[in-house]
C-alpha cells in the first residue's frame, strides 16, 4: 500500500472501534438524542470528512452528480431521520470498497509503470582517446561510442562495435529466455547486459530509441477509452441526475397521497445509495487497465483500451511474409547462369553492386554473397519500387529484379529456371539487355508462424498473406504455414487495395487486422481496422503506424493477444450486467418498501467490490503466457 492508502485504512480501523463501541455503549445505556448524534459525528467525520468535502467542492464547480454527492445526501439523510448508526455505516463500508479498490488500480497499474524500470539514468559515453564519461542519454548522438558494463541497461539503440555479451531482454518482450550478442550484431536500448563488456555504436538519438517509445506507447495508453469505456462514461453522465430525481418523487411524492413522510424519505435515501454508479465507473477502466498491463508483461503493447476492444471482433488477420511470418533473413541458395556454368563470378558481382543502391532484405543478401567490393564501380543507380534495381556498373547497365522488371525493360528470358525457385525468391538478371541468368533467394519460416496461424484458425479468424514475393513462393509459404488465402507479387498499393476489398467483404461488426514490419506495410498497417506491428525489427514507420507493437517479433503472440482481449471483454460484460441487474433489482424493492439501509450497503459497495475482484481477474500472469504448443 502507499501511503495515501495507510492513511485511509488507519481512519477504517478508527471509524470502525468507535462504530462498534458506540454501539454496544446505546445498547446498554440510555442517553438523549442529541448526546447521541454528538457522539456518531465523530466516527463520521473520522471516516467521512474527504467525501463530505469533495461533495461540497463538485457542488461550488458545478459538477454536483457524482458518488461522492449521493454518499453525502443520504449519509446526512440518514443521520437527519435519526438513523445514525446507518449513516455511519454506509460511510465506513463505502470507504472500505474505494480502499479496495484503489488497491486493485494500484496492483494494475504496476504492471506498466514496471515498465519504468527499463528508462536508462545514464549512459557511459566515449570520447575520441578512449575516455569515459557518465551523460544524459539524451546528450549521446548519433554515431557515438558508449560503453555497458555488466548489470547496466542499454541506455540507445545500436551496434555492438566490440566485446560478446548475452542481454535479458524481459523487460521488453517478456521472455526471460537471454539473446546472446557479438560484433556487428544491432542490439535495441532498455535490454539488460548480463555478462561482459560492450562498445556499442549508437544509430538512434534518445528520443527516437526504443525504449523512448515504448514508454510514449504505455503512458498514453490510458488516454484511448474503448467504447465501453466511454459508453460507461456517458452512461454515469446521465444515470447519476436521473436517479437523483428519482429520489426525490419517491420522497414527496407518494406521501402526499399516503403519509408517512419519514419512510419514504427513508427509502430515497437508500435509493440513492443503491444507484451510485461506482461499481461501473470503476471495474470497467480497472478491466481495461489490467488487460493493457497483463499484455506489456510479455511484450505485447496495446496503444488503447478502444484496440483492445477490436482486437476481440477480429474476424480476419492478414499477414505481410517477409520479416513477419519469416525471419526476414535471406542468403542466396542458388546461381543458375544461362550459360551452363556452375557457378557465374562476373553475374554475382554485377548483381551485387548493383543491388548496392537497396536496403530491401534481399538486396542484402545479395550483397552478403559477395562482399567487399568496390562502390564506385557503380556510376548510375535507380531502384524501382516493387521490381527490383537498374544499375551502371563497370560502364554496363544491369538489371536485377523480378518478371516485371525484366518485362519493362523487354529483356528476354528465354531460360526462366523457376522450376527450383519456387523455395525462394527468384532475382533475375540482366546485363546490357541481355538476359544473364538468375538468383533464388530463400527465407526461413519463424518457428511459431505455423502453430500462430492454427491457433488463429482455431478462433474463427480468416488468415490471409499478401506478400511482393512472387505468388508462387507466396503460395508455397501460404502451404507449409496453412494460411488460408494468399495474394503474390504485389506492390505496396496493391496491399492496400487488398485490404479495402477485405474490409468490404468481411462480416458486419467485426474488424479485420494486419501484421506487418517493413516501412511499405505502414500504409496497409494504418488503413486497417486493427495494426500490427513487428518491434524488434520492424521499421520505426511501421511501429509509429501500428495500434499493436510485438516487441519480441513473434507471431504467436497475436493469437495470445486475442485471447487477452476476448477475456477483457468477457469480464467487462460480466460486470455490467451483474452491477445493473442487482441495482434494478434492489431499486425496485426499495421503492416497494422491502429493503433497508443495509441493502444499500450491499448494492453499492458489496457489488463494487464483487465487480473489483471480478476485474482483477485480468491480472493472473498465467493468463498471459503462450501455451507451449505455441511455440
Amino acid at each position: 500500500m502507499n501511503k495515501k492508502q495507510k492513511k485511509t485504512l488507519q481512519r477504517i480501523i478508527i471509524a470502525a472501534i468507535l462504530t462498534v463501541a458506540l454501539a454496544l455503549l446505546f445498547h446498554f445505556v440510555a442517553l438523549p438524542w442529541f448526546v447521541q448524534l454528538i457522539l456518531w459525528l465523530v466516527p463520521y467525520l473520522v471516516i467521512g470528512h474527504d467525501v463530505l468535502r469533495k461533495a461540497f467542492m463538485g457542488i461550488k464547480n458545478g459538477e454536483v452528480f457524482d458518488e461522492n454527492f449521493l454518499m453525502a445526501i443520504a449519509t446526512i439523510g440518514a443521520v437527519a431521520c435519526g438513523e445514525y448508526s446507518e449513516g455511519v455505516a454506509v460511510m465506513l463500508f463505502y470507504q472500505i470498497g474505494e480502499l479496495f479498490q484503489s488497491y486493485a488500480v494500484g496492483k494494475s497499474r504496476s504492471s506498466i509503470t514496471a515498465l519504468m524500470d527499463i528508462r536508462p539514468e545514464s549512459a557511459n559515453l566515449e570520447d575520441a582517446e578512449g575516455n569515459v564519461s557518465v551523460v544524459d542519454p539524451d546528450d549521446v548522438e548519433i554515431g557515438s561510442i558508449i560503453v555497458v558494463k555488466p548489470g547496466e541497461k542499454i541506455p540507445l539503440d545500436g551496434k555492438v562495435v566490440s566485446g560478446e555479451s548475452t542481454l535479458n531482454t524481459a523487460a521488453l518482450t517478456g521472455e526471460s529466455r537471454p539473446r546472446t550478442v557479438r560484433p556487428g550484431d544491432d542490439v535495441i536500448s532498455g535490454c539488460v547486459n548480463e555478462e561482459g563488456i560492450l562498445r556499442i555504436e549508437t544509430t538512434t538519438l534518445y528520443d527516437d530509441s526504443t525504449v523512448a517509445k515504448i514508454l510514449d506507447l504505455a503512458e498514453n495508453s490510458s488516454l484511448k477509452k474503448s467504447p465501453i469505456e466511454n459508453f460507461i462514461t456517458k452512461f454515469a453522465r446521465y444515470y447519476t441526475p436521473a436517479v437523483c430525481i428519482g429520489a426525490l418523487v419517491l420522497a414527496f411524492v407518494p406521501p402526499l397521497f399516503l403519509g408517512n413522510w419519514l419512510d419514504w424519505i427513508m427509502r430515497a435515501l437508500t435509493f440513492l445509495v443503491i444507484s451510485c454508479p461506482c461499481a461501473l465507473v470503476i471495474s470497467i477502466p480497472l478491466t481495461f487497465f489490467g488487460g493493457i498491463g497483463g499484455a506489456s508483461k510479455c511484450g505485447i503493447l496495446v496503444k488503447g483500451g478502444n484496440y483492445l476492444e477490436a482486437l476481440s471482433k477480429t474476424s480476419i488477420a492478414v499477414f505481410d511474409k517477409t520479416g513477419t511470418l519469416t525471419k526476414g533473413v535471406f542468403k542466396v541458395t542458388q546461381v543458375i547462369p544461362i550459360n551452363g556454368k556452375a557457378y557465374d563470378l562476373q553475374m554475382m558481382e554485377y548483381a551485387a553492386l548493383a543491388e548496392s543502391v537497396s536496403n530491401h532484405p534481399i538486396a542484402k543478401s545479395i550483397q552478403r554473397a559477395c562482399p567487399d567490393l568496390d562502390p564506385r564501380r557503380v556510376t548510375e543507380a535507380k531502384e524501382i519500387a516493387g521490381q527490383g534495381v537498374k544499375a551502371k556498373v563497370d560502364g554496363h547497365w544491369v538489371l536485377a529484379g523480378n518478371k516485371k522488371l525484366m518485362d519493362a525493360e523487354n529483356v528476354n528470358m528465354y531460360q526462366n529456371g523457376e522450376g527450383d525457385g519456387k523455395f525462394g525468391t527468384v532475382v533475375y538478371i540482366a546485363v546490357d539487355g541481355k538476359f544473364r541468368g538468375l538468383l533464388v533467394i530463400s527465407d526461413e519460416v519463424k518457428p511459431t508462424s505455423k502453430q500462430a496461424i492454427i491457433h488463429l484458425i482455431v478462433q474463427g479468424v480468416h488468415t490471409v498473406m499478401l506478400t511482393g514475393d512472387s505468388p508462387r513462393v507466396g503460395e508455397y509459404v501460404a502451404k507449409e504455414l496453412g494460411v488460408q488465402e494468399v495474394h503474390g507479387g504485389l506492390l505496396p498499393a496493391d496491399k492496400v487495395e487488398w485490404v479495402e476489398k477485405l474490409l468490404a467483404a468481411k462480416r458486419p461488426r467485426t474488424e479485420l487486422a494486419f501484421v506487418g514490419d517493413g516501412i511499405n506495410d505502414a500504409p496497409v498497417l494504418m488503413r486497417a481496422d486493427i495494426g500490427i506491428a513487428m518491434g524488434a525489427l520492424g521499421s520505426d514507420a511501421a511501429i509509429e503506424a501500428a495500434d499493436i507493437v510485438l516487441m519480441d517479433d513473434d507471431p504467436a503472440k497475436i493469437s495470445l493477444a486475442m485471447r487477452i482481449s476476448r477475456k477483457c471483454m468477457r469480464i467487462a460484460y460480466e460486470n455490467i450486467v451483474f452491477a445493473l441487474a442487482v441495482k434494478a433489482v434492489c431499486l425496485v424493492l426499495t421503492a416497494l418498501g422491502i429493503t433497508n439501509m443495509w441493502w444499500g450497503v450491499f448494492a453499492d459497495v458489496g457489488v463494487m467490490v464483487l465487480a473489483v475482484l471480478n476485474a482483477t481477474r485480468m491480472l493472473n500472469t498465467r493468463t498471459y503466457q503462450v501455451d507451449s504448443s505455441e511455440k
